[in-house]
């Protein structure tokens, strides 16, 4: 998958927790995206409708023959558009009820796995971490046993005189 992209170096348990996360974003991503997609489709339809019903109550209108049927028929319109938004306003939050539970239910199986590979990695992080330390620790003490083993010498390979020195002339 997208880890067999990844440099080869990385440890396995890096590359298990980057997948781990690869595949909880890409549902979420798709859970969203198919909620994007309902909802659009939600709002058509009821454009659709809304302009069905306004052509329909504007032929109407049109064809009414004094102001009272005029009024008759635009307080008659009200009725239907408003049962319509009612429909919609329930099927949108229908569709987001849905889509938390989806995305609820998407981190639900995957964040277990999420952190039990983010804790394999902390795991192998301080192992690692803990073996370099130790490597550095015992460079440093041959390092500072060279420096102290046997005879003392300067810079050059020369031996150092330790010996106390006479006060020089004043």
């Amino acid at each position: 998958m997208f880890t067999d992209s990844i440099n080869p170096s990385l440890s396995p348990a890096l590359k298990s927790h980057l997948e781990a996360q690869l595949n909880f974003a890409t549902e979420l991503s798709r859970k969203l995206f198919d909620t994007a997609q309902q909802m659009s489709e939600l709002h058509l339809r009821l454009a659709q409708d809304l302009l069905q019903e306004w052509g329909r109550a504007s032929q109407q209108l049109l064809c009414a023959r004094d102001t009272g049927e005029f009024m008759s028929l635009a307080a008659a319109q009200l009725q239907p558009g408003s049962d319509k938004l009612r429909q919609y306003q329930q099927q949108l939050g229908n569709l987001v009820a849905n889509a938390n539970v989806e995305m609820n239910r998407a981190a639900e199986t995957h964040i277990p796995e999420a952190s039990r590979t983010a804790a394999a990695f902390a795991d192998e992080v301080v192992r690692k971490t803990a073996e370099e330390t130790e490597k550095a620790t015992q460079r440093q003490r041959e390092l500072i046993e060279k420096m102290h083993a046997g005879d003392h010498r300067d810079g050059a390979g020369r031996k150092r005189d330790t010996s106390p020195q006479p006060d020089q002339a004043r």
